[in-house]
Order: C-alpha cells, then sequence, then structure tokens
C-alpha cells in the first residue's frame, strides 16, 4: 500500500463544499474535491475533461493546524459606477495547516507526486487568492492511509506548537470504507468539474482523534534570562 503525503498550509485558505450566490464558506478542513482539483491543476487536467485517474483515490486530512475563521465582503460595480451587485460575503482559514494524504496505485501517485513539483497549472488552496507557504508535496511513502494520519510528524508551526499542551488531540477526517461506522455525508466526491455541467456525489466520512506528543511544549516556559544576576552578588 503506498500514500502520497501533501502539506496544506498558507496565510489564506479557503474549501468551500457547498457555497452558494453571496455567501462563499468554507470547511475547517481541505475538502477532497478541493485537493482533487489541486492534483488536476498539477497533473495539467483541464476542468473540461475528465478526472478518470484520479476519481478512485482514497482521501483523509489531519487538521494540525486549525487557523482562525476570517470574513471578507467583495463589492463590484460597472464601469460607469451606476451599479452594482450584491455584497459578496467570502469566508477563509487563516494560519491553518493540515496534513493531507491519498491512497491509490503507485505508479500513478509518483506521476501525481512529479506533477506537484512541476505543476502545470498555478496551484493554490481552495481559492486562487490562497497560495501555498512552502512545498506541497511530502513524497510517496509505503505506507496505509491510516498509518500516514495517525504516525506522521506534527506539522504545526513552531510558534502555534510552543502555545500548546505537551500532548495534543488532533483530529482526522477519511472516507468510510463498507464496513466502517459513517460520521456524516457530504457532497465532496468530484465527478466533473466542467463549469457547464459541474457534478459531485455524497461522500461517506468518518471523523476520528490521534493523540501526539508537542516536544516544544516544555520550551515555552524555560528562559536563560536571569533578573537577580542585575543586582549583582
Amino acid at each position: 500500500m503506498s500514500v502520497l503525503v501533501l502539506r496544506l498550509a498558507g496565510p489564506l485558505q479557503s474549501w468551500g463544499s457547498s457555497s452558494r450566490f453571496t455567501r462563499r464558506g468554507t470547511e475547517i478542513a481541505p475538502t477532497k474535491s478541493g485537493v482533487i482539483g489541486l492534483l488536476a491543476a498539477a497533473r495539467g487536467i483541464r476542468r473540461t475533461e475528465p478526472l478518470t485517474e484520479l476519481l478512485g483515490l482514497e482521501f483523509g486530512v489531519r487538521l494540525d493546524q486549525p487557523g482562525q475563521l476570517l470574513r471578507d465582503f467583495q463589492t463590484a460595480h460597472s464601469l460607469d459606477g451606476r451599479t452594482s451587485a450584491p455584497l459578496t460575503y467570502r469566508y477563509y482559514l487563516t494560519d491553518a495547516a493540515f496534513l493531507a494524504v491519498l491512497s491509490g496505485e503507485r505508479e500513478l501517485l509518483h506521476g501525481l507526486a512529479d506533477a506537484l513539483s512541476r505543476p502545470q497549472f498555478p496551484l493554490y488552496l481552495g481559492r486562487r487568492s490562497c497560495p501555498p507557504a512552502g512545498p506541497i508535496n511530502l513524497g510517496v511513502h509505503d505506507l496505509t492511509l491510516d498509518g500516514a494520519l495517525t504516525t506522521w510528524p506534527w506539522l504545526a508551526a513552531d510558534w502555534y506548537r510552543r502555545k500548546a499542551a505537551s500532548t495534543i488531540r488532533l483530529e482526522i477526517i477519511r472516507d468510510a470504507r463498507p464496513d466502517e461506522p459513517v460520521t456524516e455525508t457530504v457532497p465532496d466526491e468530484p465527478v466533473s468539474f466542467d463549469p457547464a455541467h459541474r457534478q459531485h456525489t455524497w461522500r461517506s466520512v468518518l471523523r476520528r482523534h490521534v493523540d501526539v506528543t508537542n516536544d516544544l511544549a516544555e520550551r515555552a516556559h524555560v528562559t536563560d534570562h536571569d533578573p537577580l544576576s542585575l543586582l549583582g552578588g
């Protein structure tokens, strides 16, 4: 069994699964359709082309640094300034970092890893205004999906880890298998990104948690500064 491991981190991310009209929301973690879209962009697959080779991938994500919810709004006017469009609200995750894992055929995963290193189209974290911070591709590894999600080193930033406890519970959201209990179903299984006929189906999801050790927690309270040294003696 092989997996492709991704690091999804940046100043802004937005992963919508049910946005409509003037309100463009975001889920708390990267969606499967959003990550498949990112891989398709790296591969050079256009929106009007079939996603055949990507539809069989199993997907999971770990919320290493959940970030904060940000609401923005946008206005639009005609060139002469006489007509205005409705106010649009858009939601983002700020300073978030996620571990995303995809399981599938090893040859396909290696091809996707190469494409992420040399993408055909620009890569972004849910929306074009959300570029990634640093490399996305963490390589192909001989692990199971659950093994990668539970054992991969914590990807949170040092400043975040220094403020956290010595043991942290991270949420995992992954595809539910036929013999497993389903936590929920979401309209997040991509079928086509064709603008003329965008299509998704329902995806069964399993939520669980894993505890990780924070090796930077104790350092937050250690300092070499001795205020009494200024008194002499």
